[in-house]
């Protein structure tokens, strides 16, 4: 039963504990090989129960709950860090933690986390959920920014002031430092924004 959830598809380093059956149960020997099939969950982590079949002559069915822990390098807080931060390379690294505990998910990469704000304070050695991170705004209201505005092969620039927070995709109204006049303008990058034309 240990071979047969090993051999799932189990990524990362795991630890398989199989309960004792009741020694009370008498099942006669099967002359043929057992069939041995995850009842439950659909992934074999946490808490399963293995289906234990023998199709021989007296066949029977049994079956036994067990339990995988699965490890894996997960996203963590290396210092306490403030709400809305926006996380670095000094802030976070990746440290070995059982998955199956981790109700709220977790992220496998740095490139997850580096760059995006925290929605939440974190403490040392927290893992950072993906509900815990959300994308930085790439321009704050009040910043002077360049609007470009493209048609075809002619493009035209001027400075703005961005008149509120931003992500990048999102679009914002933007006040044409030269005309006065706000327009609404897509977030490109940072201190970046696009007007069509």
């Amino acid at each position: 039963m240990v071979d047969y959830l090993q051999r799932s598809d189990i990524q990362g380093r795991h630890e398989v504990e199989i309960n004792r059956i009741d020694p009370r149960l008498r099942l006669p020997l099967c002359d043929k090989e057992l069939a041995i099939s995850l009842e439950s969950p659909a992934q074999p982590i946490g808490r399963v129960t293995l289906r234990v079949r023998c199709d021989g002559s007296s066949p029977w069915t049994v079956f036994v709950p067990g339990e995988v822990r699965l490890y894996r390098d997960v996203v963590t807080a290396i210092r306490p860090l403030k709400r809305e931060a926006v996380l670095t390379d000094m802030d976070v690294s990746l440290a070995e933690r059982e998955v199956g505990l981790l109700n709220q998910g977790y992220l496998t990469s740095l490139r997850q986390a580096v760059g995006k704000k925290l929605t939440r304070p974190m403490q040392t050695d927290q893992v950072v959920a993906p509900v815990n991170v959300e994308q930085a705004e790439a321009i704050r209201k009040g910043d002077q920014v360049v609007i470009s505005a493209r048609s075809g092969s002619m493009s035209v620039r001027t400075p703005g002031e961005a008149l509120s927070d931003g992500v990048i995709g999102k679009q914002i109204n933007v006040r044409n430092q030269r005309s006065k006049r706000i327009v609404k303008a897509r977030v490109i990058g940072p201190g970046q924004v696009e007007v069509a034309m």
